[in-house]
């Protein structure tokens, strides 16, 4: 089965924290490639941190500060209060007419759960999930890319969705992210990391939204440093390297308030 380069280190990632190590032999038959091609993507997510190149050629997983990919519906409870608050915050700053950007993940849900009842408002998304939550609300215009759903995140990716995005123009865009650190906001797929890239960069304004438990630390691939953002909303306070790096930066922390949130979602 062909494979791309990303994808193809996705799948020796997903393997590696499954099974511990891989060498060599077991690369080029079980993903079918060349060996060549096998030791420059071990040499690439070496480079990553993410693992340990063995005795051979070969590599063992190495889970270290860098976070793992957790499907959305395992991380969906997790938290719920505290994304909710975030969401709230980030609703608020959404005006009548705006074009709303919002990348995949928990909070950003939650964000189009708060923009449901609201007027005028055009929302665009890569995630389907958030697409079918707005799906019937009629005061809303909803715009979903197409491209490749990665079922872990429900979010649409690839040339497909590149596309769609490249045409856009978007007011205000909120962007999950997996990890944050004095080097910026990080996800765990290249693929998302493209596509949220895009849609930034289609934007006026893009602000960074997350939990506490992303402080600190980094996921696989970088999406923007903070001189790309205008703001984030969190619910804790950030370290202080990232406190300093995002002063330097000039991007304003939005402080989220659970305290008004309500119970979790039935289910």
């Amino acid at each position: 089965m062909t494979r791309n380069k990303s994808e193809r280190q996705e799948q020796v990632l997903s393997y590696l924290e499954r099974y511990g190590s891989i060498s060599l032999p077991e690369m080029t038959e079980k993903f079918d490639c060349s060996e060549a091609t096998a030791r420059r993507d071990l040499d690439d997510l070496e480079k990553t941190g993410r693992v340990i190149r063995t005795m051979g050629g070969g590599a063992k997983y190495e889970s270290g500060g860098i976070i793992r990919e957790i499907p959305f519906h395992e991380k969906q409870s997790a938290l719920f209060r505290e994304k909710e608050a975030i969401a709230a915050r980030a609703a608020a700053l959404v005006g009548e007419g705006d074009v709303v950007g919002l990348t995949g993940g928990t909070t950003t849900f939650l964000i189009a759960k708060a923009l449901k009842k609201r007027r005028n408002i055009t929302v665009v998304t890569n995630a389907v999930n958030i697409a079918m939550e707005l799906a019937d609300s009629e005061e809303l215009q909803v715009v979903l890319t197409g491209g490749v759903l990665r079922n872990r995140s429900f979010e649409l990716c690839g040339p497909l969705a590149e596309q769609t995005v490249k045409a856009l123009n978007i007011h205000l865009m909120f962007m999950g992210v997996d990890g944050v650190t004095e080097q910026g906001v990080s996800t765990y797929s290249e693929l998302e990391a493209n596509i949220a890239n895009l849609l930034m960069k289609r934007s006026d304004r893009t602000i960074a939204v997350f939990d506490r438990t992303k402080i600190g630390k980094s996921s696989l691939f970088q999406v923007a440093d903070f001189r790309e953002l205008h703001a984030c909303i969190t619910d804790g306070v950030p370290n202080e390297a990232v406190s300093n790096a995002l002063e330097l930066a000039n991007v304003t922390i939005y402080m989220a308030d659970p305290v008004m949130t309500v119970s979790p979602p039935e289910g």
